[in-house]
């Protein structure tokens, strides 16, 4: 393709959620297994959890849990932020990290708005069922707000294995 100034640009901005559980992770790696293409842009984001601590329901009323909370988010997000860099260089991806504050859906949207993404890829079942309820689904929302296509990874094996453990929970 001739690389004149008015050529569509040749690579794609992939924008990936990230956060510490192993869903992330496995959208990472079908990322790379399945969609990654040569000098792709990737943009992954990440929203540390405890802006939904604070934003739910005041149970958190003693000053030093939130700090607790606070201190451990802080060590977490930078451990997340050192392994997805590592992985970065790892396989030779080019992009960056960006860390967000607010709600998970929401950021993601706003992030593949203004990097101009091609593609937004996220896992799902990364949050407990209490934050679930309290936030909604983050991968309904992007896939409802985007305005470009949304990968859903779902995780086969542990869907599968997930529902057997529930059915077997009931016939005890």
């Amino acid at each position: 393709m001739a690389n004149s100034p008015c050529s569509v640009k040749s690579y794609r901005t992939v924008i990936i959620g990230v956060d510490d559980s192993c869903f992330s992770e496995y959208a990472f790696n079908f990322y790379l297994d399945h969609v990654r293409k040569e000098g792709d842009n990737i943009v992954l984001v990440h929203v540390p959890e405890f802006h939904g601590v604070i934003q739910a329901p005041a149970v958190l009323t003693d000053p030093g849990v939130v700090n607790e909370l606070l201190k451990e988010e802080e060590i977490r997000t930078r451990d997340l932020v050192h392994k997805y860099s590592e992985k970065m260089k790892q396989f030779g991806l080019g992009g960056k990290m960006k860390q967000m504050t607010g709600k998970v859906g929401e950021s993601i949207i706003e992030v593949s708005k203004t990097e101009k993404a091609d593609l937004i890829i996220v896992g799902t079942r990364g949050m407990s069922k209490v934050r679930r309820t309290f936030l909604g689904s983050v991968s309904d929302y992007c896939v409802h707000h985007a305005h470009v296509p949304v990968l859903v990874c779902k995780h086969k094996e542990f869907d599968a294995q997930h529902d057997r453990v529930h059915h077997h929970h009931h016939h005890r």
